[in-house]
């Protein structure tokens, strides 16, 4: 198919998908710089070898999980014009969204509280690197949110009508970015110590 075909509108919301997906691949490798950074790291004498993933990660991890079918319900159903129901589920994923941040400052807690800071004499390589990733995961979810909260006064104003849902799709797609990336963080800090 020739880029250039297509009406106007066609080709704007072609370009609006390809810029997002120029920034999930920019935001990928950055993190896959950064994980990089973390094995390579692991051979200094100071590593933390024993270092646990706090619980509140875990809750985490379920609450992001849960999130991305809420947002595949709300997609779903925002085209099927069924809006109270997308409603519901936009609404669903923006809070467990919230909750998700609520637990990552619980776990940032949890390791405060074993003793590891990010910066300062009680601070180390692997707790630095964690919360570097984390603060940096943490940023794009409250992009995400964000985009959240456009979506659902857009979606209340009735603008993703007559199959127009390209807001909530470029959301959708950002959604579930954040939550894999915050999957593989989380497999990766629990297998790579």
């Amino acid at each position: 198919m020739d880029l250039t075909e297509g009406t106007e509108e066609v080709k704007r919301n072609r370009a609006k998908k390809n810029i997002l997906w120029f920034g999930i691949i920019s935001l990928t490798m950055s993190f896959a710089g950064l994980t990089s950074a973390y094995v390579v790291s692991k051979e200094r004498p100071d590593w933390i070898s024993n270092f646990e993933i706090p619980q509140a990660f875990y809750i985490s991890l379920a609450l992001i999980i849960v999130s991305s079918f809420t947002m595949f319900f709300a997609l779903r159903f925002i085209k099927k014009q069924k809006n109270a129901l997308g409603m519901v589920f936009l609404i669903s994923t923006f809070l467990l969204g919230v909750l998700f941040v609520v637990f990552q400052f619980v776990g940032f807690s949890e390791i405060i509280e074993s003793g590891y800071n990010f910066t300062g004499p009680t601070s180390s390589i692997t707790t630095s690197f964690i919360y570097l990733v984390v603060l940096l995961h943490m940023a794009h979810v409250f992009a995400g949110l964000i985009a959240l909260l456009v979506v659902i006064y857009n979606h209340y104003k009735l603008k993703y009508e007559n199959g127009k849902t390209l807001g909530v799709e470029l959301a959708a797609t950002f959604w579930h970015f954040v939550d894999v990336v915050w999957i593989y963080l989380f497999l990766f800090l629990y297998f790579v110590k």
